[in-house]
């Protein structure tokens, strides 16, 4: 088995959103049980992890703005690889934190994205990837480029299948791992990728409200795909302060929930990836 840690569930402001004095904001950051810690949302991503306790394997996707807090708190101390979903900063912009968990490996951490993402990953990151900063204390990284829509990557006798998504008008990555499925910021699936995601046990969708939104998936929209997909359980991620965790969880029905920020679901990483 292997566990899906959601290491942030926020949109790209985070939750409290900062100058805002909503209901749900002020949760936030109020402790239980007037405050629901729940509503604490830093930006978005997630961790796999799997193995034995003496040979633990752990991959992220996406390093936001708040990694290095999110790691702190999950006392993560090893990253085998990283996958980027696109090149948003709420996505990127931790890659820095990377540093201290790459000086010890034998190789380079290796970092899969595609082709837009990883030119803006070499233009902000530009030192980490220069020849002349090399042996100095930069992220120990080689970015590898996908080379297909659904590229398959193996990593210690797991599958990541790239599954693209849409982000209003810009194609971006998600991802299928064993009988999970991880699709931040996404707006609506192409028909081709709808193959991609049968058979899951765990579909963490884009829920970033209740009212439309151009690039983002709302709670209708994403009920309506939960119904479509057919998953037995399903959790929304990358949500606003326009919901809150306890009053939208009421309303939702029971195989689907809001995710929060610590939340941890074991699964099987082992079932063959539809092709």
């Amino acid at each position: 088995m292997a566990t899906l840690t959601f290491l942030g569930s926020g949109t790209s402001m985070g939750i409290p959103t900062l100058g805002c004095d909503c209901a749900v904001c002020r949760s936030a950051v109020t402790p239980a049980p007037v405050g629901d810690p729940r509503n604490r949302r830093t930006r978005p991503s997630v961790l796999v992890t799997w193995g034995s306790s003496s040979q633990p394997h752990g991959v992220l996707i996406d390093t936001g703005p708040d990694f290095h807090h999110q790691a702190i708190r999950e006392n993560i101390r090893r990253i085998d690889a990283v996958f980027y979903t696109h090149p948003h900063a709420d996505h990127i912009l931790g890659l820095d934190d990377l540093r201290p968990l790459t000086f010890h490996l034998p190789e380079p951490l290796p970092l899969f994205a595609d082709d837009l993402t990883a030119d803006a990953v070499e233009r902000v990151f530009d030192y980490t990837f220069r020849p002349a900063t090399r042996g100095t204390t930069i992220a120990r990284v080689h970015l590898h480029r996908f080379q297909s829509p659904n590229e398959e990557i193996e990593l210690f006798g797991a599958t990541f299948r790239r599954v693209p998504v849409n982000h209003g008008k810009l194609s971006i990555s998600g991802y299928r791992f064993g009988s999970a499925a991880y699709l931040t910021d996404m707006s609506s699936l192409p028909e081709d990728s709808v193959a991609l995601l049968q058979n899951l046990d765990i579909l963490v969708l884009d829920a970033l409200r209740h009212a439309p939104h151009p690039t983002h998936s709302n709670v209708e929209n994403s009920l309506k795909l939960v119904e479509q997909l057919k998953p037995k359980r399903a959790f929304f991620t990358h949500m606003s302060h326009d919901l809150d965790h306890s009053a939208t969880n009421a309303m939702l029905p029971p195989h689907v929930r809001l995710a929060y920020d610590g939340l941890k679901l074991s699964f099987d990483l082992t079932p063959e990836v539809p092709a």
